[in-house]
């Protein structure tokens, strides 16, 4: 899928179990792995963007999940532990201009799609 963007800063809300790393493979193989393709997804985001990670893991796994995103090399400003297990939603103002302000993209658990963004100067 390709997605057109401007070149403002952006800020990158991703959820990390299943959609960056195995879902719960820290519990069930007693570390964290990357899916394919998810340091794909990450290189498209640019070095004045902001990145949170939301996830439902307890504070107490809070570093074994940083220093493995550390050691991968994965830059992140935030993560949200003990987010509820339901729906995440995301509501934010259009600019006057027209240019959408937020989007969503729900993907397959444990599969890092496939997602181009593509930045356009004149948006």
């Amino acid at each position: 899928m390709e997605v057109e963007m401007s070149s403002l800063p952006k800020t990158w809300i991703l959820d990390l179990d299943g959609t960056i790393v195995k879902h719960n493979g820290y519990k069930i193989d007693g570390k964290d792995s990357l899916l394919p393709g998810a340091k794909k997804l990450l290189s498209q985001i640019g070095g004045d963007d902001c990145v949170i990670f939301v996830t439902s893991r307890e504070k107490q796994y809070q570093k074994i999940t940083e220093e493995f995103l550390r050691e991968e090399g994965i830059e992140f400003s935030h993560i949200i532990y003990e987010a509820p297990y339901g729906e995440r939603i995301l509501i934010n103002d259009a600019k006057p201009s027209g240019l959408p302000m937020a989007y969503a993209f729900n993907t397959k658990r444990d599969v890092a799609e496939d997602l181009s963004v593509v930045i356009n100067p004149d948006l």
